[in-house]
């Protein structure tokens, strides 16, 4: 008969005290993955919402307020720039180095929702996450030479209920106090989910961003003239308002290593604008507020598992008294010491091991049980076997930990007595 064997039979004879010590430690496994997973989401979804360009350029409003309004769509947008200074990027003294450039107006809103006026490279020439394209759940893409188009987000469709050939009024202003214009936009699509940012909102086509407000009242008309800067004219539209633009979403030419760099500092020496590189922005925000949360939760289950290990520990030694004419016999039999010590610490990783596998188990249950409420709050979607390459230690550790527990009742089992043992029993 193998150790292994031996090991297992022993733990079969305690089932109820083996079963309740390999629980103990399942449940502390199932919290490190859960804790780690549930953390591999907020950063997946914090990462994506950057992902698709190299720069940000916007006022000098420092570079989380950039980030927040441009990136997430957060809070009031403060401050703008000209759109001459866009032009740079198409044919000014940028052109050469960029790839793409977007702008983004912000400033409006639909139910809590931040409406965005962009052009339709938004979704033609930008990409996410790793490079994949935008596609559209249903419709299409606003184009160029229709004002009053919108696409919505996954997430804001499913809330507000818009789809294609639906229209809505924007709102000047975000919360309490927004007055709807009177010109309607109508929804020619709907985004696929995409984990980013742009699920939560509308984006429409900037040139009707700006011309809803001469079909508006004059109390509205004026009250967006102060609102932006008066000294920004509109190219080509004279008819029409200023057109301020509240960010730009930049692709730098890939061929061109450390050009990045040079124009985010070229664009913040300038008066005008600042330039931000978005993922550094991001990783550095994250690791600000969500890293440390991330590593005092790990740490705690972590002593979890670790005070499941000592149960282990503390249950194979309160068996040592029962077992010890066991112990004999097996001497007796021919066994050595280091044979009998080996199936202690056998018997050890077979409960660590065992309870770990189902605490795996577990952990990515529960991830899976909750992903609808994961899905709703940050669009990213979650599979029964999502992981994280940190997982891949647990087992791994489990065994050192295993054999560190193990090790006492082990050393008690092997200076077992075996005359005294044989004889002490009737």
């Amino acid at each position: 008969m193998s150790l292994w064997r031996i090991a297992w039979r022993s733990i079969r004879q305690r089932a109820l005290a083996s079963a309740l010590t390999a629980f103990s430690m399942s449940l502390g496994v199932a919290l490190v993955v859960a804790v780690l997973i549930f953390f591999g989401v907020i950063y997946q979804s914090f990462h994506r919402g950057g992902e698709g360009y190299d720069l940000v350029v916007g006022p000098k409003i420092g570079e989380r307020e950039l980030v927040f309004n441009a990136v997430y769509y957060l809070g009031v947008p403060k401050g703008t720039i000209p759109y001459s200074f866009y032009e740079e990027f198409t044919e000014g003294k940028f052109a050469f180095n960029v790839e793409a450039v977007v702008p983004i107006c912000m400033g409006h809103s639909y139910r809590d929702f931040q409406v965005v006026g962009t052009l339709p490279g938004m979704f033609d020439e930008l990409v996410y996450s790793d490079g994949r394209e935008y596609e559209f759940a249903q419709g299409r893409n606003f184009k160029a030479d229709e004002p009053f188009e919108a696409v919505v987000g996954w997430a804001a469709a499913r809330e507000t209920g818009l789809k294609p050939d639906d229209k809505f009024k924007a709102r000047h202003g975000v919360g309490e106090g927004a007055e709807d214009h009177a010109q309607q936009f109508t929804v020619v699509g709907v985004l696929e989910a995409t984990g980013t940012p742009n699920d939560r909102a509308l984006f429409v086509n900037m040139n009707g961003f700006y011309r809803i407000h001469s079909h508006g009242s004059h109390d509205q008309a004026h009250e967006h003239d102060e609102h932006h800067d008066h000294g920004n004219h509109d190219h080509g539209h004279d008819a029409e308002p200023a057109r301020p633009i509240s960010a730009l979403l930049v692709c730098v030419d890939q061929n061109k290593p450390g050009m990045t760099q040079l124009m985010r500092r070229q664009i913040d020496d300038g008066p005008t604008a600042q330039a931000v590189m978005p993922s550094v922005v991001i990783a550095r925000l994250f690791e600000q507020m969500i890293g440390d949360v991330e590593l005092v939760l790990l740490l705690m289950a972590v002593l979890i598992v670790v005070v499941a290990g000592l149960g282990i520990m503390v249950s194979i030694y309160n068996s040592m008294n029962d077992r010890r004419h066991e112990i004999a016999v097996m001497r007796a039999l021919g066994a050595s010491r280091l044979t009998v010590m080996i199936v202690i610490l056998l018997e050890s990783i077979l409960l660590s091991v065992g309870g770990g596998l189902l605490g795996l188990a577990l952990g990515h249950g529960l991830i899976w049980a909750i992903s609808p409420i994961i899905v709703e709050k940050t669009n990213v979607a979650l599979s029964l076997f999502q992981f994280r390459p940190m997982e891949l230690i647990l087992i791994p550790g489990l065994v050192v930990l295993a054999s560190l527990v193990g090790y006492l009742p082990a050393l008690t089992a092997y200076r077992t007595d075996v005359a005294r043992s044989l004889t002490s029993t009737p």
